[in-house]
């Protein structure tokens, strides 16, 4: 297993991978937009490979406050190996590094069944009211 930085040539992959995993990529997944969160948060958008294939990725960002877990993602067949885990330990702690103390993480209600695995990772559920609007 190889993991690196996300490039724009991982988009086709990694929102096929999402969509396989339950996610829903949004209108604002585009090919810059991806490239400019990893622009931005150099270290923290990994993808993981098992040539040739993409078999996870994490979306780490940082926004100098708060550090940010999106778009963690692992391919069925990888599934109960650790790399999910893993891939979320590291960007914990290249998040740590930066001086970030706290993450925080989005469930979509039809994807709570991940809610475990994060609360094994040491994340607990806050009742938050949770607002969007697209601009």
């Amino acid at each position: 297993m190889h993991i690196r930085d996300f490039t724009q040539d991982d988009f086709a992959a990694a929102t096929a991978l999402w969509r396989l995993c339950g996610l829903h990529p949004s209108p604002s997944d585009t090919p810059a937009r991806l490239a400019e969160i990893s622009r931005r948060n150099p270290g923290l958008f990994l993808v993981a490979l098992d040539a040739p294939l993409l078999a996870g990725t994490v979306m780490g960002s940082w926004d100098g406050r708060r550090g940010w877990i999106n778009r963690l993602a692992v391919a069925p067949a990888q599934r109960r190996t650790g790399l999910g885990g893993g891939l979320l330990a590291l960007v914990e702690t290249r998040l740590r590094a930066r001086g970030c103390d706290k993450v925080n993480l989005l469930i979509e209600s039809d994807n709570e069944t991940v809610a475990g695995f994060y609360a094994a990772a040491g994340y607990t559920r806050d009742p938050l009211i949770f607002m969007e609007k697209w601009l």
